[in-house]
């Protein structure tokens, strides 16, 4: 069997499901914007579907779903560039996910870390949805034949799940089909903190709005956060070790190092030896100059809804013009009557 070489093509994408946030810009859409170019074709998606596994009021969903376009947009990807789009809009996903259903196996799901924290203890009445919704990523990530996934640490097992799925896929059929796509983890900020208790993930869901920088904020919020953001009575240490048992100064300093593209030992390199109440304003004054530009577009995205619904839905005619292929080359290696005929 010949090894299929693979357009090198990128794929990620963000639930509208909450309010964008720092930690969602540093480890994802900032991310996404520096792989946007020649090397590879780009395709990110607001995975609308995803989302309501836990129930969403419809209108707010809509409107968190124009939301991540625009985040999308004004954190520097280009429509004209990059393949945007709501997936819910390109059935592909969707009608690959059954066929991956049929390959993943009950035990593969039954070890995703993501469903029993989010089940918890009433496992008996999550929706089938939030058990199964990692064969539809993984439908989401090969129907485009994508080889490189920029994701966070917490979705690092649903990539292994569908490098399994692919390979599964591979063997039953005896195919080099999908790929085995690789993982893109990384950056001095893969995983942002609580500004208020720097050993928990930055949330949408946490009821304080101080725990996290939302990226609609404006430039007096941004800075008011970092300034009440939780610290302790130490001075910066000059190395990365000395930031060990140190949560909430370590998230500061990565947040820091991923805003102006340094890592975490050039930060301390400079700011070793200062206190926080010198960090911070230089901190503050660093996230206002990156992240204001960005709450202000998207303030003006949002209000014009058409322009972005016609982002989208030219987003998933170009996207179904990749998957559509795929999928019906995927019914014809599985043995459905009429694949392939247009």
């Amino acid at each position: 069997m010949t090894e299929t070489q693979f357009t090198p093509r990128v794929f990620s994408g963000i639930q509208p499901s909450g309010n964008l946030h720092l930690g969602n810009y540093l480890g994802a859409l900032k991310r996404f914007v520096d792989m946007q170019g020649p090397e590879y074709e780009t395709v990110y998606c607001m995975v609308d579907l995803h989302a309501i596994t836990v129930w969403q009021d419809p209108d707010r969903l809509r409107e968190k779903t124009r939301e991540v376009c625009a985040g999308f947009i004004a954190a520097g990807l280009d429509p004209e560039k990059s393949i945007l789009f709501n997936q819910s809009q390109v059935p592909e996903h969707t009608q690959l996910a059954w066929i991956f259903n049929c390959i993943a196996r009950i035990g593969w799901m039954q070890r995703m870390t993501q469903f029993k924290d989010k089940a918890g203890k009433n496992a008996q009445n999550a929706s089938l949805g939030l058990f199964a919704y990692p064969a539809l990523m993984a439908a989401d990530i090969l129907v485009y034949h994508a080889t490189h996934v920029p994701v966070g640490e917490d979705q690092k097992q649903h990539l292994e799940l569908t490098r399994d799925i692919a390979i599964k896929f591979n063997h039953d059929y005896g195919v080099d089909f999908f790929p085995v796509t690789e993982p893109v983890i990384g950056g001095p900020a893969p995983r942002v903190m609580n500004l208020r208790d720097g050993s928990r993930k930055m949330s949408s869901s946490d009821p304080s709005d101080m725990t996290r920088i939302n990226m609609t904020d404006d430039a007096d919020a941004i800075a008011k956060k970092i300034r009440k953001a939780k610290t302790d009575p130490d001075a910066l240490p000059s190395e990365v070790d000395g930031l060990e048992d140190r949560p909430e100064a370590r998230n500061l300093v990565n947040i820091y190092a991923a805003l102006s593209d340094q890592t975490a030992a050039q930060v301390l390199a400079e700011v070793g030896g200062k206190q926080f109440g010198e960090f911070k304003p230089m901190l503050a004054e660093l996230a206002v100059s990156k992240l204001s530009p960005i709450s202000t577009e998207m303030a003006r995205l949002m209000g014009e809804e058409a322009e972005i619904d016609q982002i989208l839905a030219r987003g998933a005619e170009r996207a179904r013009a990749i998957a559509a292929p795929i999928l019906q080359q995927t019914y014809e290696i599985v043995g459905m009557v009429g694949a392939g005929k247009s």
